[in-house]
Formats: C-alpha cells, sequence, structure tokens
C-alpha cells in the first residue's frame, strides 16, 4: 500500500543499509520492480545488477531462464499479466494507462538523486514538493540556473530531458 516514491525511497534505503559494510555489509539477492535503482550500480560500492534474460515476440515475452549482467531494459509487468491469464480488456487498459503514466517518469528524478549523493547529500525536490514549498518560500532564478548548469546533458534520454524541462517551467510557474 505504499505510493511509488514511499516504495522507492524504501527500497533504496534498504539497499545502502545492506551494502555498507559497517551496517550491514550482507551479500544479498534483492529483487525490485523499480527500474530507477539500477542508476545504483556504480555508485554505491558493492551494488551490481541482474536480470533474466527475455525475448520478446511481438507483445509476447519468452523468459529465457538465464541470468545475465545488468539491469532490465524495460518492465513487463504487462506481458507477464497476460501470461498469468489476466482478461484482454485489462490488459489493453494496462497498455493505455502505462502511456499516460510514463509522461509522469520519475527516472530524471533518480538520476538527479544519485548525482546529488556523490556530491554531498544534497536534497532533491519532486514537483509535488517543490508545489508545496512555493506556500512558504520562492524559487529563485539562481536556484534554477544551477540546476541547469548541473545537468548532464550527454547522458539525459529524451523523455528525461523532456521531464527535467516540465519540472523546471513548473518551478518557475509555482513562485510567488
Amino acid at each position: 500500500g505504499t505510493s511509488t516514491f514511499d516504495g522507492l525511497a524504501i527500497a533504496w534505503a534498504v539497499i545502502e543499509h545492506i551494502s555498507d559494510t559497517k551496517l550491514c555489509g550482507a551479500k544479498t539477492l534483492f529483487a525490485t520492480h523499480y527500474h530507477e535503482l539500477t542508476e545504483l550500480e556504480g555508485k554505491i560500492s558493492g551494488v551490481n545488477n541482474y536480470c533474466i534474460a527475455v525475448k520478446e515476440k511481438g507483445d509476447d515475452i519468452v523468459f529465457l531462464r538465464k541470468i545475465v549482467k545488468g539491469g532490465a531494459d524495460k518492465s513487463y509487468g504487462i506481458q507477464v499479466a497476460k501470461l498469468a491469464g489476466v482478461p484482454d480488456s485489462v490488459i489493453r487498459r494496462a497498455k493505455e494507462l502505462v502511456e499516460e503514466l510514463s509522461d509522469a517518469d520519475i527516472t530524471a528524478a533518480v538520476k538527479d538523486l544519485t548525482s546529488a549523493s556523490k556530491k554531498k547529500q544534497k536534497i532533491v525536490y519532486d514537483q509535488v514538493d517543490m508545489a508545496q514549498m512555493s506556500l512558504f518560500d520562492t524559487v529563485q532564478d539562481n536556484d534554477i540556473v544551477e540546476e541547469i548548469r548541473n545537468l548532464d546533458m550527454s547522458h539525459l534520454t529524451p523523455m528525461e530531458a523532456m521531464n527535467i524541462l516540465y519540472n523546471l517551467q513548473n518551478k518557475i510557474q509555482n513562485r510567488w
């Protein structure tokens, strides 16, 4: 019953705790549906991504029963639901919804967080936080300029760039 952000935050904190040799340092298999957590490989010592190889045939998938290095290239939740016998009408509606929901992709925010934690645990606010904060504080031009300055444009997908631009525009519009 957690929201996407709650669930992702809990999973992220658990990974940080488990991988920290001073706190736990356990060798652990950590299965998650959060693609955003693949960003932690290379940023947290000892975190490595593996996934099950999948072959796609149109809208169908076949699990190849082979573990390979790296994160999954995309989500297969709808295809798995189809394999489990979920009705076609539900599958069709889920496909429509996933397109709409992907417009609110949080991958860019996660990349900002992983970059920030590399620097000095800088607090990064999401769009809702910024809208709520605008009731008490204003967003300064320098904040937005600094955020743009810190972007690593060569590693952004077009969708991530669009989401960042949307969030920056939202910050400007929510000022006093």
